[in-house]
């Protein structure tokens, strides 16, 4: 699988910096207060709002990040083109749109909404735990990718068969596979039949 590294050195204060705020849900998506980010993942986990970002070539290649070494949560793991959390008041298309833009410095096209998922998936090396009511978007990459390297180790483009084989050696986020599967149906749509997602 060919990949990009991201050359620039990183200093980053992953897990130090100011506090960030989360929007806490209930099952159905409904906001019901917030939380500071690490603590919102302790275990046993408290559910709060997040979103994930596919965005896809002109080939049909979905577009992975390698989460940077300093991340304080899932480090060094391959997984979607970007994910986070809104913060509080946030519109998860604002939010998905202003990351995307922070950690690999492109504005996606035709970025759309791929409906929600929710999930409990436990972290077995740092013992985090994401529980999270999520908001699904795809699109495409349609500008050279500046990646920051605090956020992002090294991004690669992947066919559906690549992602396959890729899965079966190397380390990918937790929540990764739950994601892209509830994705898939929007993916299909953007992407076309022959592009076998």
């Amino acid at each position: 699988m060919p990949s990009t590294p991201v050359t620039a050195a990183s200093s980053s204060s992953n897990g130090t910096a100011e506090e960030i705020l989360l929007e806490l849900v209930d099952e159905d998506g409904n906001t019901i207060g917030t939380a500071e980010k690490l603590s919102a993942h302790q275990a046993p986990g408290r559910l709060h709002r997040a979103f994930s970002v596919f965005l896809f070539d002109e080939s049909g290649r979905l577009l992975l990040q390698r989460r940077a070494l300093g991340k304080y949560h899932s480090p060094g793991v391959w997984s979607n083109t970007c994910c986070g959390h809104p913060y509080p008041g946030e519109s998860p298309f604002a939010a998905a749109a202003r990351r995307t833009h922070e950690e690999l410095g492109i504005s996606p096209s035709l970025l759309a909404e791929a409906g929600t998922v929710r999930y409990n998936h436990p972290d077995p090396d740092s013992g985090l735990v994401e529980q999270e009511y999520n908001h699904l978007f795809v699109g495409m990459v349609q500008s050279a990718l500046r990646p920051d390297p605090e956020e992002v180790g090294e991004t690669s483009f992947v066919t559906s068969d690549e992602l396959a084989g890729q899965h079966a050696k190397a380390p990918f986020s937790a929540w990764f596979l739950t994601v892209l599967d509830a994705a898939r149906p929007a993916i299909r749509e953007l992407t076309g039949p022959a592009a076998g997602w």
